[in-house]
């Protein structure tokens, strides 16, 4: 598995994280209106649980991804 996050760009990271963790852009990324929700008390609905999860999965990536390059 870190074979496969090494052999990743780092540029592909950040593209996903810009293009699909932000998407939709307007009126406000949908990324942070979930956070919103999870600070809030009221991220309860599995659809929600599992859209915060997916626009937050390019995110979780592109920083595996920068502490296996400081860490090698």
């Amino acid at each position: 598995m870190l074979d496969l996050l090494d052999q990743l760009p780092l540029e592909y990271a950040v593209i996903a994280s810009l293009t699909l963790g932000l998407a939709p852009f307007v009126p406000e990324p949908h990324i942070w209106e979930k956070i919103k929700m999870l600070r809030a008390g009221t991220l309860k609905k599995p659809i929600d649980i599992f859209d915060m999860l997916m626009h937050a999965a390019p995110f979780v990536v592109l920083v595996a991804k920068l502490i296996r390059m400081t860490a090698v």
